[in-house]
């Protein structure tokens, strides 16, 4: 791996890492529909004007509306399950939980998608759900029914991340691609739509003084606009150069950055649970991820 594909790989995981830490910040001031809203809403508008400057070509190919549900699925779900979580959990949790998107990319290609579960990834999964689950049960946070709620919105989200990555490459991928660019900016916009019912039926409730708030707004600009919209670029820059599985390496550094973010300025306990869950969801990426040997390969092809 180039230096320069490194550098970009560690900065992803420190942008995306930093988004717990800005939704930790922000659900408690404006709501949990509010602040995911605003993300999808502001990275929208932010795609928009970069892809005018680079005089982008505007043209979907007919996928416009897939790359509508893909956003859904892939940042209007997700966004809001992880900022309902946010009231509760602290922001190294969530990104830990976040860790757990390739397994459930796994149990959803062997249940849905026909693909082959082997031993390791099996193993994996089981692992990851082991890793969870120590770091639900066994961490700072007390365990109540709040917490479960929260754990079980963090992993609906990463389901959906995972089922996204076939819907995408079925839907798009499959039927001869298209500027990644436009992929971003089409699912960036489904979730704007999608979130907006519920964003106008909760606007009355917001509460508008924290909106005067500077700092506000500068935590809405960094989730929107660099942890949402100038992350989707580095993501798919990096998904060109060093391809899919590598990208997908991400994911082990993400929860170190999202626990430091959380420790260093919102002064959120740190504990063993953190370290020992992370290090069973460590090892169950791996499982999943490592690639099969080549007899395997061979023998599952023939």
């Amino acid at each position: 791996m180039k230096p320069a594909d490194l550098l970009r790989l560690f900065s992803l995981a420190a942008i995306w890492g930093a988004s717990f830490l800005f939704m930790r910040m922000l659900v408690p001031e404006i709501g949990a529909v509010s602040t995911a809203f605003f993300r999808v809403l502001l990275s929208a508008l932010g795609l928009l004007a970069l892809l005018g400057l680079l005089r982008c070509h505007w043209d979907f190919r007919g996928m416009l509306g897939r790359t509508l549900v893909i956003g859904v699925v892939s940042s209007g779900i997700p966004f809001a399950m992880y900022a309902l979580a946010a009231r509760v959990l602290p922001a190294g949790y969530s990104a830990i939980f976040n860790a757990t998107t390739p397994l459930m990319g796994a149990l959803i290609g062997t249940l849905f998608y026909g693909e082959a579960l082997s031993a390791a990834k099996g193993a994996g999964v089981l692992l990851g759900l082991a890793g969870v689950a120590l770091l639900t049960g066994a961490g700072p946070v007390g365990i109540d029914a709040q917490v479960l709620l929260a754990a079980l919105a963090c992993l609906a989200a990463t389901t959906c991340y995972g089922l996204s990555s076939f819907m995408t490459k079925r839907w798009v991928t499959d039927r001869g691609g298209l500027d990644s660019r436009l992929v971003a900016l089409g699912s960036q916009l489904g979730a704007t739509l999608c979130l907006l019912p519920l964003f106008a039926w909760q606007a009355p409730a917001m509460p508008l003084a924290p909106l005067a708030e500077p700092s506000v707004w500068l935590a809405l600009g960094a989730l929107g606009l660099v942890c949402t919209a100038f992350a989707y670029i580095i993501f798919f820059r990096l998904l060109a150069d060093i391809g899919p599985l590598r990208t997908l390496t991400v994911t082990f550094l993400i929860p170190p950055f999202g626990v430091l973010w959380g420790v260093l300025l919102l002064d959120e306990s740190l504990s063993w649970a953190h370290l020992y869950g992370g290090l069973l969801i460590a090892l169950a990426l791996w499982l999943v991820l490592k690639p099969a040997r080549p007899a395997l390969q061979a023998e599952a092809s023939s």
